[in-house]
């Protein structure tokens, strides 16, 4: 019994760890205060990529309303980053149920539901992990936001002027299009891909959290 208590207060402060990683990462892009007496234009959607019809711009908390465009350029810069990971977590759950027992890494030790995989890592890996979070959390910082020394002290977290939001210069394989037009719709893609993930990743965490079974499993269940 000792035993078991011990390995699953070790599971719980791994699982701490990482939720209080992600929550760190997360609070950067929380809404910044705003000063009423300098936001007279107010952010605007109009324009904006990633609205289409027929819903248009979706703002039912009119979030936008009360935003200057600094703001607005901060929430797409979250968007797109909880996107890009979302569509990650997602293909994540999908593999790592399907190779469980079977992978080279690990001694194929890592088993059951993939929200259960991150307390199953070894202990040695977890260095490995947060230097990996760290060194990309700090190039996108540098790449996208002014030096907190140069920003005024009711706007922190400034995006530099010339910093379009979610552009990290990553494209490996080329496949930004030169046409406006023709990146604007891959931006759109991006975007809603990234809104779909969101919305699949917090179902698989709910479903599993709740009954145990992976995703996988649910999958197979069904056939």
């Amino acid at each position: 019994n000792l035993h078991q208590l011990s390995t699953q207060s070790n599971h719980t402060m791994k699982f701490s760890a990482v939720f209080a990683l992600i929550i760190g990462s997360a609070s950067a892009f929380a809404p910044m205060p705003t000063n009423k007496a300098s936001t007279a234009m107010q952010a605007s959607l109009d324009g904006l990529v990633g609205a289409l019809d027929p819903v248009g711009a979706f703002d039912p908390l009119g979030l936008a309303e009360k935003a200057t465009d600094a703001t607005l350029a901060r929430y797409r810069e979250a968007e797109l980053a909880h996107g890009r990971i979302a569509m990650l977590a997602v293909i994540g759950f999908l593999v790592g149920e399907q190779v469980e027992g079977s992978s080279f890494l690990f001694d194929a030790q890592i088993s059951g539901p993939a929200i259960t995989h991150i307390t199953q890592v070894p202990d040695g890996f977890w260095p490995v992990i947060i230097a990996f979070i760290g060194a990309y959390e700090a190039s996108r910082a540098e790449a996208g936001w002014v030096d907190p020394s140069d920003c005024p002290v009711d706007q922190p977290g400034l995006l530099r002027d010339d910093y379009l939001p979610g552009d990290l210069k990553f494209d490996p394989l080329g496949l930004k299009p030169d046409d406006a037009e023709e990146f604007e719709i891959m931006q759109t893609k991006e975007l809603q891909n990234g809104r779909l993930a969101m919305l699949a990743a917090a179902g698989f965490l709910a479903q599993e959290a709740c009954d145990g079974k992976g995703i996988i499993e649910h999958f197979q269940s069904m056939a």
